[in-house]
């Protein structure tokens, strides 16, 4: 369980694939023995939940399936990318953000930036699928990142990004045409299932 908060952040080291469609991710992640990391811990990267297989000091390895691959971006990290680092809660942690859980539902392309007062407006494709459950003032989880739903159309959506999360995460980086994952708050989730039954 995770709050979206980003506190930390991670370079890619390698991202090698392997037979049968998996890969082995190496990240070098900010502060991992601080944080007390072990073998088998729960760690977010770009708001996908991984385990750690291996650890050298901060430098993590990460076993990513075929599952995780389709459904994330991270088959596309490349050496040397900046990755979104949260360690997994703990009890008594403050909870800033909302909980998520690491489980991205589905990757959209980021479509425009635009400058707004202090931040900027990021607006992203609203994939089908996930459309009932994207809605204005709700959280969504953006590569890692806990957000509210700025505003909605009918195949996208937008956030008001503060100039904090524009230089803590990678949503700085994240130009017009690439690519995001998303989770969608957990409530929502459960709310639109409710329904359907």
């Amino acid at each position: 369980m995770f709050s979206g908060l980003i506190v930390y952040s991670g370079v890619v080291d390698s991202n090698e694939p392997l037979p049968g469609g998996g890969r082995t991710l190496v990240i070098d992640a900010n502060n991992a023995r601080g944080e007390r990391t072990q073998l088998g811990d729960s760690i977010a990267v770009n708001g996908v939940c991984l385990t750690v297989r291996a650890m050298h000091h901060d430098r993590l390895t990460f076993d990513v399936v075929p599952e995780t691959i389709a459904r994330s971006t991270l088959g596309l990290l490349c050496a040397r990318d900046g990755v979104n680092v949260e360690y997994s809660l703990r009890m008594g942690d403050r909870m800033g953000g909302h909980f998520v859980y690491g489980h991205v539902d589905a990757t959209a392309k980021v479509l425009a930036r635009t400058p707004e007062g202090q931040g900027e407006r990021m607006r992203i494709e609203r994939p089908t699928a996930l459309a009932p459950m994207i809605a204005e003032k709700a959280f969504i989880a953006v590569d890692g990142v806990s957000l509210t739903v700025a505003a909605v159309g009918d195949d996208w959506f937008e956030l008001a990004l503060i100039p904090e999360t524009l230089q803590r995460t990678t949503l700085g980086a994240r130009l017009a045409g690439s690519a995001v994952n998303l989770e969608i708050d957990p409530l929502a989730r459960y709310a639109f299932a409710a329904q359907r039954k």
